[in-house]
C-alpha cells in the first residue's frame, strides 16, 4: 500500500520512492495519480509513493510498488530518474525521494487493490498542482520520455496488441508535444520494418480506433533489437 501521505512516520531523515506511470488509453497519454487524505495536502493528488525501510534497496522497493499496482513484476519496465532532495519538500521532515518511471498498459492496472487511495489517470497535458514537489518529478519524467521516444520504440509498452497508425501517431505527438505530417510520419515509420500489417480493419469499438482503419502489431524481434541498440526514429 502507499505509505504517504496516508501515514506519517516519525523521522529526522527518510528515504522514499515515487513512480511516474505513463499509460495510453488509445486517445490520450496519461499519468497515474493518487489522492491524499492527510493535511496539509488533503484532497490533493500525488504520485504513487512509499517510504523505504532501512534494509530495502531502491529498485526493489519501486518494483514492489509496481507489482502492488499491476499484479506482476517486470524488471525491465522500471527506470530510475534521479533524487529529489530539497530540504523543505516534505512537511513531515527531511525526505529524499528517488523517483522512477515506467510505461504501462492501463488495462493492467488493478484498481481494486487501491480503493482507499482514490487512484486516477490524469491526461499527460493536464497535470494539476500536485502535493510535495511531484510536479517537478513529473516534468523530469516527461523530459526523460521525450529522449526515449527519439531513441527507442516505446509504443510496445503503451499500445494494445493491435493498434492503428493513428493511435501510434497520437502517442508520439503527445509524448513529444508536437505535431507531425501524417504522410511523412508513416513513411519514416515503415522504413523501420518495426510494424506487421495484420491485414484486417478496426471495428471502431476500441478507444482511439476508427472503424475501417488498418490494424498493425509490433515485430517483437525487431523491437527488442531496436530497444537494445537504439536508433534515430523519425525525429
Amino acid at each position: 500500500m502507499l505509505h504517504y501521505p496516508q501515514e506519517e512516520p516519525s523521522f529526522a531523515v527518510a528515504l522514499s520512492t515515487s513512480l511516474v506511470l505513463f499509460g495510453f488509453d488509445g486517445n490520450n497519454l496519461q499519468v497515474l495519480l493518487a489522492k491524499s487524505k492527510r493535511a496539509p495536502y488533503d484532497g490533493a493528488l500525488f504520485l504513487p509513493s512509499r517510504y523505504l525501510n532501512e534494509n530495502e534497496e531502491l529498485m526493489l522497493s519501486a518494483r514492489k510498488m509496481f507489482k502492488q499496482l499491476f499484479g506482476y513484476e517486470d524488471p525491465t519496465m522500471i527506470e530510475q530518474l534521479q533524487a529529489f532532495g530539497k530540504v523543505f519538500r516534505h512537511p513531515g521532515g527531511r525526505v529524499i525521494n528517488v523517483a522512477h518511471y515506467a510505461l504501462v498498459r492501463k488495462s493492467d492496472f488493478q484498481a481494486s487493490n487501491w480503493d482507499e487511495n482514490d487512484m486516477q489517470w490524469v491526461p499527460f497535458t493536464q497535470i494539476p498542482d500536485l502535493a510535495f514537489d511531484h510536479n517537478e518529478i513529473v516534468q523530469y519524467a516527461k523530459e526523460r520520455l521525450k529522449r526515449r521516444v527519439k531513441r527507442r520504440p516505446v509504443g510496445f509498452r503503451l499500445l494494445p496488441d493491435e493498434f492503428t497508425l493513428g493511435q501510434l501517431q497520437v502517442l508520439y505527438e503527445t509524448a513529444l508535444e508536437k505535431t507531425f505530417d501524417k504522410r511523412n510520419f508513416r513513411k519514416k515509420l515503415f522504413k523501420t520494418t518495426l510494424l506487421i500489417d495484420l491485414e484486417k480493419k478496426a471495428d471502431g469499438r476500441a478507444d482511439g480506433q476508427h472503424k475501417g482503419s488498418q490494424l498493425f502489431s509490433f515485430n517483437k524481434e525487431k523491437y527488442q533489437k531496436m530497444k537494445i541498440q537504439g536508433y534515430d526514429f523519425l525525429f
